[in-house]
């Protein structure tokens, strides 16, 4: 089996292919901008480089190579309006998507996995689930359910094999210092002031270890073509109270509540209803908060000791 995880040089991306390319018969390249950092490289990967913005790029990288599988983690979260850079965001997570399924061979094509984001809800009621009208409020976010339903049409019409899927807030060792969690520990190991919203939000955090099961599951299972799904730990929890349990693990941290502002149309209650994966994969997530909280601040300290 032949895999192309786009976007494998990511957070997501390199966890994913770390499982992958331990399974027996299954060939496993990414394709990402540049080259991953150290700590993402995975042996036994065939790395490949490409604009996927750019369609001369993708195919030229892409034109000598076919795969049964596919997965779409291309492109990063940005929150800017319009006017401050988010005409880009569309760039990247729609404009590349279309990009992407006509470089890709269809021929032989199982499942392409396009990993989308619960912004694509928006400002709907919690708990959010896959049958509801989407509200999205950024550029982002329009993008990412341009994308989920550009997809649904093609497979309702031509019959392209896509899944598409809907994550949460994930977190786990390796994360991007720039994202929630890392940022909450990193502020906590430093034992300084460090700044945060009020922290009302409710929030749905799942865990690395449990997506990368999910995604593994939807690979191995036929039956889940065309299907949309929800991929979260299904529990709410306040912004305020996490931070608060990272301080209480590290015992260290002094968080400066109200120092961040919401962000405008902010939805205060963003969390999911995981009944359709439950009954469909059928997939559950196995790992508690303090559980996955705790293994991304040893990997830290770790990171911090290498460096």
């Amino acid at each position: 089996m032949r895999l192309l995880v786009i976007g494998g040089s990511g957070f997501i991306g390199h966890h994913l292919l770390a499982k992958m390319v331990c399974r027996k018969g299954w060939n496993v390249s990414s394709l990402s901008l540049n080259p991953p950092a150290v700590t993402r490289r995975v042996d036994n990967v065939d790395y490949l480089f490409a604009d996927i913005r750019n369609s001369s790029s993708l195919i030229a990288t892409l034109k000598e190579h076919r795969f049964e599988f596919v997965v779409n983690l291309g492109g990063y979260p940005d929150h800017s309006s319009l006017t401050k850079g988010g005409e880009n965001q569309i760039d990247l997570h729609f404009n590349a998507v279309i990009n992407l399924v006509k470089t890709l061979q269809w021929q032989g094509l199982r499942r392409f996995v396009q990993v989308g984001s619960s912004d694509e809800y928006g400002t709907v009621c919690a708990p959010q689930h896959e049958e509801q009208r989407e509200q999205p409020i950024s550029p982002y976010a329009v993008a990412k359910l341009s994308s989920t339903q550009f997809l649904q049409m093609l497979h309702r019409t031509e019959k392209f094999p896509v899944v598409c899927i809907r994550l949460f807030l994930a977190y786990g060792p390796g994360q991007s210092q720039t994202r929630l969690i890392p940022q909450i520990i990193r502020g906590s190991l430093d034992n300084e002031a460090f700044p945060v919203s009020s922290g009302k939000q409710l929030r749905d955090f799942c865990f690395i270890d449990d997506i990368v099961s999910a995604i593994q599951m939807i690979l191995d299972n036929d039956d889940v073509t065309g299907k949309l799904l929800n991929i979260a730990s299904g529990i709410p929890r306040s912004v305020e109270s996490v931070v608060n349990l990272v301080c209480q693990i590290t015992g260290r941290g002094k968080p400066q509540f109200g120092e961040i502002l919401y962000r405008p149309a902010e939805n205060m209650e963003l969390f999911a209803d995981i009944t359709k994966a439950k009954e469909i994969l059928p997939w559950e997530p196995q790992t508690e908060i303090e559980t996955g909280l705790l293994k991304t601040i040893e990997w830290m300290k770790r990171h911090d000791l290498q460096h």
